[in-house]
């Protein structure tokens, strides 16, 4: 899902950029249906109706597609979720924002196969190498935004002071990952709605009165 000013972005960019790019993004979808170690040169030629040697033009290795799969994975992510929610006023409502479109982006199927670096994490967490060391450095950076957002809020009286911000977020992230399971594996068809909800509840349960009121869009 891009915006149009995105695409107009692209347009501007030189043919083997805007080759490359479609490639990573059809890469990004293939993988997160069928995994990153599924994700070979191969595999994806035949996606694409292309040929090994084109796809080796922009990437010289299995490992160079995968990172490079992860990186747009990620930048994807950010402009969807991060970058909208930190447009949010500091405190509960950029907080409340950050949860609501990472669910969202499941919901709305961002990435085809549900969380890109949800099924990621799980496929790598025991691998070790350079692809699951960016996996981890994205999961850490996304964490480390959600720390400073609580953070944020307890510096905005919009949160109980004595909250430990990192066992708070465990605490949200344990949920969000749990509903993409349930949805994927499950096909619970209201995991992420239900999230959504308990997360909201959760948040607001710890609310000062000085918080501003927080709810789900309609």
């Amino acid at each position: 899902m891009r915006s149009s000013a995105s695409t107009q972005t692209r347009a501007n960019l030189p043919k083997g950029q805007r080759t490359r790019e479609g490639i990573l993004r059809a890469a990004v979808d293939l993988a997160s249906v069928e995994g990153l170690e599924g994700l070979t040169i191969g595999r994806l030629a035949d996606e694409l109706k292309m040929s090994k040697s084109g796809l080796f033009a922009h990437f010289g290795s299995k490992e160079d597609l995968q990172l490079a799969t992860v990186k747009t994975a990620r930048q994807i992510f950010v402009d969807y979720v991060v970058h909208p929610a930190l447009a949010e006023s500091a405190g509960m409502p950029r907080l409340w924002s950050l949860c609501d479109r990472w669910l969202s982006h499941v919901e709305r199927k961002v990435f085809a196969g549900g969380c890109f670096f949800t099924a990621a994490s799980f496929e790598f967490d025991s691998r070790p190498g350079a692809v699951r060391e960016a996996i981890v450095e994205a999961m850490q950076a996304w964490l480390n935004t959600l720390t400073r957002a609580v953070e944020d809020a307890k510096k905005a009286g919009h949160i109980k002071a004595d909250i430990n911000a990192a066992q708070f977020v465990l605490e949200i992230y344990s949920m969000a990952v749990g509903a993409h399971w349930a949805l994927q594996l499950l096909d619970q068809k209201k995991a992420i709605s239900t999230a959504r909800e308990t997360i909201l509840a959760r948040i607001s349960s710890l609310a000062t009165r000085r918080c501003p009121p927080l709810k789900i869009a309609g």
